[in-house]
């Protein structure tokens, strides 16, 4: 009984740490279940990371709703976006020899971390729209009556969300961290914005890629269900915890604390690598 309610209370730190940074949760679990329960395959522990991703954002994203801070059209188009890449990324985890590929990605997790720190030293500032062909241009009112005006190159980030969907289930990371940071500095999103409209993408991505591991069974066995349903009963309240700090917190702390996440992500691969 106590390595279950160990797991609610790191389902609590997972939904609330995910959700403030709009990234799931899955960079904190992955390393969790591989410290402690280590006779786990690679392909399972995954599964059940991208489950409570899922769990995670889709709770996240009912309390970000309410604030009125999701861009849902940006949103659904790159949710569509995330979609084939994430069926390929569950189909491919139990194949492709992950080596060479884990310390490439660990790297390039690392040196996105230490971009972010060196480039958020000042409070961000979301520049001017750019009114330019394949642009999309947006205005968002939070509950709070902030307004929001922005635009993006919506190619760019259709592209972004192909290599996240991919991603995201290949690593069982949930995949908010890398689209956060990218909706923020590349494609120019306010980043409370990006954090929560993130968390949409992720709630729709997850469910698609928990959906495929049904498919193939992942899920048929007891102690892995067992396992889920109790971090989920800490990450569904953590969701809301995080969510409402979110509101309490400016923008470049929040991008720090991504960033302070991004490079123990990024150790982590790719030490696991050798």
């Amino acid at each position: 009984m106590e390595q279950y309610i160990l797991l609610t209370l790191f389902g609590i730190l997972i939904g609330t740490v995910g959700t403030l940074i709009g990234a799931g949760g899955g960079f904190i679990l992955v390393p969790i279940l591989l410290l402690f329960y280590p006779e786990l395959s690679p392909e399972v522990i995954t599964a059940i990371s991208i489950a409570v991703v899922a769990l995670n954002a889709a709770s996240g994203t009912l309390a970000y709703a309410k604030s009125g801070r999701i861009d849902y059209k940006a949103g659904v188009t790159f949710a569509i976006y995330t979609i084939p890449g994430s069926i390929l990324g569950v189909l491919t985890v139990t194949y492709i020899p992950q080596q060479l590929f884990n310390i490439i990605f660990g790297v390039l997790l690392i040196l996105l971390s230490l971009y972010l720190f060196y480039k958020n030293k000042k409070n961000i500032v979301t520049p001017e729209p750019v009114i330019k062909k394949g642009y999309k241009i947006n205005t968002l009112t939070d509950r709070n009556g902030i307004t929001y005006k922005y635009s993006y190159n919506e190619v760019y980030g259709k592209l972004i969300s192909v290599i996240v969907g991919y991603i995201s289930p290949l690593l069982g990371i949930g995949g908010g961290i890398i689209h956060v940071p990218a909706m923020v500095n590349w494609l120019k999103f306010p980043v409370h914005i990006a954090t929560a409209t993130s968390h949409f993408i992720l709630a729709i991505m997850a469910t698609v890629s928990v959906i495929v591991h049904i498919i193939n069974g992942t899920y048929n066995n007891n102690d892995v269900v067992l396992m889920i349903l109790f971090l989920a009963l800490g990450v569904i309240p953590g969701a809301q915890i995080g969510a409402k700090l979110s509101h309490k917190i400016k923008s470049n702390i929040i991008i720090q604390a991504l960033a302070f996440c991004l490079i123990i992500v990024g150790i982590r691969i790719f030490i696991k690598s050798f």
